[in-house]
């Protein structure tokens, strides 16, 4: 019956998509991306973060993702991207002679222009980011991922500045009716402005976003990526550990305010040099008691030197507030909803890398840390290379991280090797290579290291002896191939 729904929905597809070419012009594009990951001690112990469950060494990971734009005109079209997202061979869609059907719908939006003028809508599903600088994994460190929203690009000044606004809906746990005759508050919403200016040689955003953050939403439930193999959800993203820790274990509010101001810097006037940074502060529940508060800061800056012909040498340095001793007075963590923020796409983080599972998943909230790369590499035609170095050091208070996890347990909120107390530290190496076999396929083979150095008396003998006991290697090797 699955097979016979799928076929349906591919015919039906298709015949949708030659129907329309009599009116419109569909035109699609996408990638395919399969290979094999070979990873000695993800999460620095080769267990999750909770340390229940034991990671395979070696596993083949396939995904595909297409995406369809239906254009009645220049000012007017409809995306839809539909995929069979990262999935191991042999299980799921991968499994033998019986497969699960596991296509979904991670992009479906339209996109107009008003009659006559350059403003631009976007409603749907769509991919979104608050304004930042373009270095960091192109993505900012509090939100990068698809909403479904109703966003409104306004030019002022034409490539000059623009304003853009709008809202978005990122959990409507109970739908449209909750489950009795009393409604509750399961809804968080955001409301984002910016106003994005660009001059010769330099450009800045600065930005604003304010969320109403409902006490019955699924915060916990709802997972989060920019974690690597860490378990990470909204509520460890946004939440303080003393709102799970401290008695009692709910938000006296029925609904909060969050808020984040911030602003990204580009410097290209003094090219080849070109220079890059992020201020952000952000905030939450502050009118809730004082355990469930949450509010920090968060700032980075990176250059890269283009002049070379045969590489690109890249440097970045961030900071971070991080947690204090007590659980009572909340969290000094910058809250976060979802991101991919990482510099020169170091292993440490979760960021840009272009394989599933290829990378140590290190918070960068409560840090700070610095990076050198050699990017762009090329000493032969059609092969590239980037070598990255990072170092980490925590800004989390032992105590603080100590204190939860003896009440939580260790790795419930606060897990090793992800977050980082200010006597631990991890660092990183790795060596990304591509080669263009055809312009539009690629194959690569990519090797990453990591050394960390925790505390036993925060998370426990059995994690730390595991850590110590060999660090961290991957290898991956596959193909990727764009149309």
């Amino acid at each position: 019956m699955k097979r016979l729904m799928l076929l349906a929905l591919l015919v039906s597809f298709a015949l949708g998509a030659v129907a329309a070419q009599a009116a419109t012009e569909v035109k699609m594009t996408g990638d395919a991306r399969i290979h094999g990951t070979w990873f000695q001690k993800p999460n620095y112990t080769g267990w999750t973060g909770d340390g229940t469950q034991t990671s395979d060494p070696f596993t083949i990971w396939q995904r595909f993702r297409l995406r369809t734009d239906f254009i009645a005109n220049e000012n007017l079209k409809f995306r839809l991207g539909i995929r069979v997202n990262n999935t191991p061979w042999g299980n799921g869609t991968y499994r033998v002679d019986n497969p699960a059907v596991s296509i979904d719908v991670y992009q479906a939006y339209l996109q107009f222009k008003w009659p006559n003028t350059d403003v631009e809508f976007t409603l749907g599903r769509q991919p979104f980011t608050v304004a930042h600088s373009s270095f960091f994994a192109g993505s900012s460190i509090v939100l990068d991922t698809e909403v479904a929203g109703a966003i409104v690009n306004i030019p002022l000044m034409k490539d000059t500045v623009s304003v853009v606004g709008g809202f978005i809906r990122f959990l409507d746990t109970n739908r449209d009716f909750d489950p009795t005759t009393t409604q509750v508050p399961d809804e968080f919403d955001g409301y984002y402005l910016s106003l994005p200016i660009t001059l010769d040689g330099f450009s800045a955003t600065p930005w604003g976003m304010l969320a109403v953050v409902g006490r019955n939403a699924n915060y916990a439930g709802t997972a989060s990526g920019g974690a690597g193999f860490y378990n990470a959800s909204l509520a460890q993203n946004l939440m303080s550990a003393g709102t799970f820790a401290l008695a009692p274990t709910t938000l006296r509010n029925a609904q909060n305010v969050y808020w984040w101001v911030g602003s990204a810097f580009e410097v290209t006037a003094l090219d080849p040099f070109k220079f890059y940074a992020d201020a952000i502060y952000g905030e939450g529940n502050g009118s809730d008691r004082a355990k469930n508060r949450r509010a920090g800061f968060f700032f980075d800056v990176a250059a890269e030197y283009t002049g070379l012909d045969m590489l690109t040498p890249q440097i970045a340095f961030w900071w971070s507030t991080g947690e204090d001793d007590s659980l009572r007075n909340g969290s000094e963590r910058l809250p976060q909803i979802a991101s991919s923020w990482g510099p020169s796409t170091s292993f440490l983080f979760d960021n840009d890398q272009v394989f599933m599972a290829s990378n140590m998943g290190v918070n960068a909230v409560g840090s700070w840390g610095f990076s050198a790369s050699l990017n762009k590499m090329s000493f032969m035609q059609d092969l590239t290379h980037r070598l990255t170095f990072t170092f980490v050091k925590g800004n989390n208070s032992s105590r603080g991280l100590r204190t939860a996890n003896a009440i939580l347990g260790s790795g419930a909120f606060y897990q090793m090797g992800r977050d980082l107390t200010t006597n631990e530290y991890v660092m990183g190496i790795n060596l990304d290579n591509t080669y263009a076999i055809y312009e539009n396929l690629n194959a690569l083979a990519n090797f990453g290291w990591s050394h960390g150095d925790f505390e036993r008396s925060v998370w426990g003998r059995q994690m730390v002896n595991q850590a110590k006991n060999g660090d961290a290697f991957m290898v991956s090797v596959g193909l990727q191939y764009k149309f």
